[in-house]
């Protein structure tokens, strides 16, 4: 952190815009924390704040009261956070996250993610990856979804696996309740795009724009398990990995998650979450090459709404 920090402007900076010139002043820093800091008042010019594309002109003073640097874009360990631990070792550790808790931070000052949890007990995390508020984390899933993040203990293992990632190697198979009875096993194949015009990041057929800026190819395949009340749980398995793919798909084909009403669901009274959880993995370990399977058994609230629904009005189950 750069504190109490004042430079006149030289005649080699004039011109040059506020956010510029305090990047090439301080190499340390990154252009976002320059903005950053300028906008929330703690850089001034002439004794006044200044705007981060004002234009600076020599003779100039810039006072700096504090300038994040890049070393400091970290996540903060947060002991409070509650972590579930479903596997671990030397080279990786695999959580079970709750629905309703983020798996990352946006920014370096929040804390209540899973990965705060994971640098408090694991510190080792808190320098790993290539994104440093993943923290090593190998993938994201919903806030809104439960189960399985995968997350390396050393930047040898994380290379490993986001190999295997970028190769479409590692399959993920969720569970996920949805409205409906499904009778048959299916698979979806899409090209999806963000819609420009819809809040929440939400994903549409690309074919329903006129023209996409992205289309993106996501295939989810399901078959029924078992039937409970009007609703059916499905096991779910994708290789691709488009943000929301499996909520956006199932809904495209007719059965939305329970909850989900991002993706057209009805409403459940007094539930905070969709029926979405990520349940199994399987990869090879980036260490000893042996093929790994490993499960995140449902959650407390899933388990109860199941056990709810299917002592109400469950019908049977699917063979």
């Amino acid at each position: 952190m750069i504190q109490s920090n004042t430079f006149t402007v030289g005649e080699a900076a004039a011109g040059q815009r506020l956010d510029a010139a305090l990047l090439a002043r301080f190499p340390s820093s990154s252009r976002a924390f320059c903005r950053q800091a300028v906008e929330s008042g703690l850089v001034s010019v002439n004794g006044r704040p200044c705007l981060k594309g004002n234009k600076l002109r020599a003779g100039d003073t810039v006072a700096v009261l504090a300038l994040k640097e890049a070393c400091d874009n970290r996540v903060r360990p947060d002991a409070t956070v509650p972590v579930r631990i479903v596997f671990e070792d030397d080279h990786l550790i695999v959580a079970n996250k709750p629905a309703g808790m983020p798996v990352h931070p946006l920014t370096s000052e929040e804390t209540g993610t899973l990965m705060n949890g994971l640098v408090a007990r694991y510190p080792e995390l808190a320098t790993l990856g290539d994104q440093p508020l993943m923290a090593g984390a190998l993938h994201r899933i919903d806030t809104g979804t439960s189960g399985l993040v995968l997350a390396a203990r050393t930047q040898a293992a994380f290379d490993a696996l986001r190999a295997q990632f970028a190769a479409q190697e590692v399959e993920k198979i969720y569970l996920a309740l949805v409205e409906g009875h499904v009778a048959v096993p299916g698979r979806l194949t899409h090209e999806l795009a963000h819609h420009p015009a819809l809040p929440h990041c939400k994903l549409v057929d690309a074919r329903s724009l006129a023209a996409p800026d992205r289309r993106m190819r996501a295939e989810t395949a399901y078959r029924p398990l078992e039937l409970v009340g009007r609703n059916t749980l499905l096991e779910v398995t994708i290789r691709t990995g488009v943000t929301h793919q499996i909520r956006c798909q199932l809904a495209l084909g007719g059965y939305p998650i329970v909850n989900d009403t991002l993706y057209g669901a009805k409403p459940v009274e007094g539930c905070t979450r969709h029926f979405l959880h990520a349940f199994e993995v399987r990869f090879k370990h980036p260490a000893l090459g042996q093929p790994c399977c490993i499960r995140a058994p449902l959650t407390d609230d899933f388990q109860a709404f199941l056990k709810g629904k299917q002592g109400a009005d469950c019908e049977g189950e699917v063979s």
